[in-house]
């Protein structure tokens, strides 16, 4: 249950990764005058992570952020607790597939994800990366 709910928070996440765009592009220029604080975040060992996995990172977030908004829809028609639990299993099995086929694993998708909530100059290469 704990690895679903993190994959639906991915998928959230990666949803409002798409749309932030264009505020976050402003925001890194901003960061180091106005919060110099902010910087040794970046220099974290959690966020060491390689372009070709920021790239799947992002390649397989577009994709989640697509199952999420269906299986958002799905969950809302759903009549009952078990239906419900029924399309969250079945949406979950298929971000799952997506992470996996993307040539991450689970749990790099996910600390990915933390990864980019914490420092803004990383969500950016990741969006940069989601547009090319």
């Amino acid at each position: 249950m704990k690895r679903m709910t993190a994959l639906f928070s991915a998928a959230l996440l990666s949803a409002g990764l798409m749309s932030a765009t264009a505020h976050a592009q402003q925001d890194p220029a901003q960061d180091p005058a106005q919060d110099p604080a902010a910087a040794p975040q970046a220099d974290a060992p959690a966020m060491d992570f390689s372009d070709d996995q920021l790239q799947q990172f992002a390649d397989a977030s577009q994709e989640i952020a697509v199952i999420s908004q269906d299986y958002t829809e799905r969950l809302h028609s759903a009549e009952d607790e078990a239906a419900q639990q029924e399309v969250r299993m079945e949406a979950n099995d298929k971000m799952v597939e997506v992470v996996e086929d993307s040539g991450l694993d689970v749990d790099t998708f996910n600390a990915i994800g933390q990864a980019i909530q914490q420092d803004p100059e990383l969500m950016q290469r990741v969006q940069e990366m989601a547009e090319s």
